[in-house]
This record gives structure tokens, C-alpha cells and sequence, in this order.
């Protein structure tokens, strides 16, 4: 049986916690901040864990 390939967009927006949960990025912090309030725009800086219904399928393509 061949080792299954990690998904190359999967492995570049997700990390791994040691707990074995998914980290990811929040949306909405790439253009058009002009109109977005600066209390958004730091609670949009904190990563936010994937939530557990998508795990599964995250971790699939991440080959874990």
C-alpha cells in the first residue's frame, strides 16, 4: 500500500496543535479593511480552532 500525499492547499492554511486538534486562520482579514471597525480587525488577528463536525475531513487531507 502506497503512502497517501498530504493535500498541498490543506498543509499550507492548517496546523496541528500538540493536543491533536486543527488550527486555521480567520477569514475576512485579506482586503478591504478600510471599512472594517479595529476592534474586527484584532479579533481577526487570534487563530481559531476548525470545528469538530470538519475534522475529520481536515485531517484526511492532511494525510494524519
Amino acid at each position: 500500500m502506497p503512502k497517501t500525499k498530504t493535500h498541498s492547499s490543506a498543509k499550507k492554511r492548517f496546523k496541528v496543535t500538540g493536543s491533536g486538534k486543527i488550527k486555521r486562520r480567520q477569514m475576512n482579514k485579506r482586503h478591504i479593511l478600510t471599512k472594517k471597525t479595529k476592534k474586527r480587525k484584532l479579533r481577526l488577528r487570534h487563530a481559531a480552532l476548525v470545528h469538530p463536525a470538519d475534522e475529520k475531513r481536515i485531517k484526511n487531507l492532511l494525510g494524519l
